[in-house]
């Protein structure tokens, strides 16, 4: 079924009043919460690392809020179609390690160039050229170098937080069996259970406060470059990318991808010296606000992505509490429960990665490299990675072209 610019016509010259619709409006919200439960952990590990204190994760929260609310409000009502938008959760778990020991002056640079970038790809059309020219599996394979050591860790923690890890562990596994949608969600309420009965919260429960903007001015360099190429290219690869074929998958055509990519590079451009890192289309949590159980008629489903913008905005204005919430965790629970998170990704990346046979070696070691922690010149895994598979899908290419004969056992 095809609800593209027909649908969008007919819609367009009624009010979205008349197309409000308790199921729309509850699926957003729903959209944001499951999103939110895994995701919301690893900004805070990502923003920790940058060196943000308590008041500036608030303020990343605040941006990120008010950047996902202009950009799903703005495009839902420009193409009457649930266009939901996200922050990078894989560009967060990259920061986690990228941005370790570097200024945070120099991290908010980074989020500067990368939204430029983005921009840039939507105002000239590059985005599918870009992407294109990039060899099939490297940008997964880096990808995956980065998340490996998430869902290693849940493991690496057990002997010593048994307790809690297993049980987080157990609540998740029959959550994906029974409700998948809230399988995260049910982990964390328990892995805070658990963590309460043991004593591990750390103070009392924050109370209700409003998150106010912290601006930092951003110091432009080698390492702000380095952080923002991967950051760029891991955002298009593993968010712009997959949530526009979910668009395409649930029959919504109207949604062009040069002007969301303009719209949401503009949102990170203009909101990165507050901690907006990277804001791009939603690709999994989509699926939720687009599914005919959101309502029987399609073209009156983009209700469901204006309620998820405005559900963002409203937590983003509380992103003070939200990050005391938690800073009381306990660092494990924060860990397992952005493992868990991330492990569909991680398992995807690594599948994209290695489907083509003539790619699997250069991205291998593209993963290889950004999976051992390189940090070199100054210079983080992550790019270093990128860098290392270009160069032998080059040298591959080239033995290749100049048929120089393989070597036989």
């Amino acid at each position: 079924m095809q609800v593209g610019s027909e649908g969008a016509g007919l819609n367009g010259r009624r009010a979205v009043w008349q197309d409000l619709s308790f199921s729309a409006i509850l699926a957003g919200v729903i959209a944001v919460v499951v999103g939110f439960a895994g995701s919301a952990a690893i900004v805070f590990q990502a923003a920790r690392a940058a060196g943000a204190d308590d008041q500036e994760i608030g303020s990343w929260l605040w941006a990120l809020g008010l950047g996902l609310a202009l950009t799903s409000v703005g495009l839902s009502l420009r193409f009457r179609e649930p266009v939901v938008t996200a922050w990078s959760t894989p560009g967060a778990a990259l920061l986690v390690t990228a941005a370790s020991g570097v200024p945070l002056a120099e991290c908010i640079a980074a989020f500067v160039i990368c939204g430029a970038m983005i921009t840039l790809s939507g105002v000239t059309g590059g985005f599918e050229r870009i992407m294109n020219r990039m060899p099939a599996g490297l940008a997964a394979a880096m990808l995956a170098g980065v998340l490996l050591h998430f869902g290693i860790r849940i493991f690496a923690l057990l002997p010593a937080h048994a307790g809690l890890v297993l049980g987080m562990l157990a609540t998740w596994l029959a959550g994906r069996r029974w409700w998948p949608r809230y399988a995260l969600l049910a982990a964390l309420a328990v892995g805070v259970g658990l963590a309460g009965f043991q004593g591990q919260l750390q103070g009392p429960l924050p109370a209700l406060q409003l998150a106010h903007p912290h601006w930092v001015w951003p110091r432009f360099s080698l390492h702000a470059l380095a952080i923002a190429l991967p950051l760029f290219l891991v955002t298009m690869a593993s968010q712009n990318m997959p949530g526009l074929a979910v668009l395409r998958s649930y029959g919504y055509r109207a949604t062009r991808a040069s002007p969301v990519m303009t719209w949401t590079g503009l949102a990170t451009l203009l909101l990165a010296p507050l901690g907006a890192f990277a804001i791009n289309l939603a690709a999994i949590t989509a699926a939720i606000c687009m599914g005919a159980e959101v309502h029987d008629d399609a073209r009156r489903r983009y209700v469901a992505a204006l309620a998820s913008g405005l559900t963002y905005l409203l937590l983003g204005l509380f992103g003070a509490t939200v990050a005391a919430g938690f800073a009381a965790l306990p660092p494990v629970l924060v860990a397992v429960l952005a493992g868990m998170a991330l492990l569909p990704t991680l398992t995807m990346s690594l599948a994209t990665a290695l489907i083509p046979e003539q790619g699997r070696e250069p991205a291998m070691v593209t993963f290889l490299v950004t999976a051992s922690g390189l940090d070199w010149f100054g210079l983080g895994a992550p790019l270093w990675g990128l860098l290392a598979g270009l160069v032998m899908t080059w040298a591959l290419r080239r033995r290749a072209d100049g048929r120089v004969p393989q070597a036989r056992g």
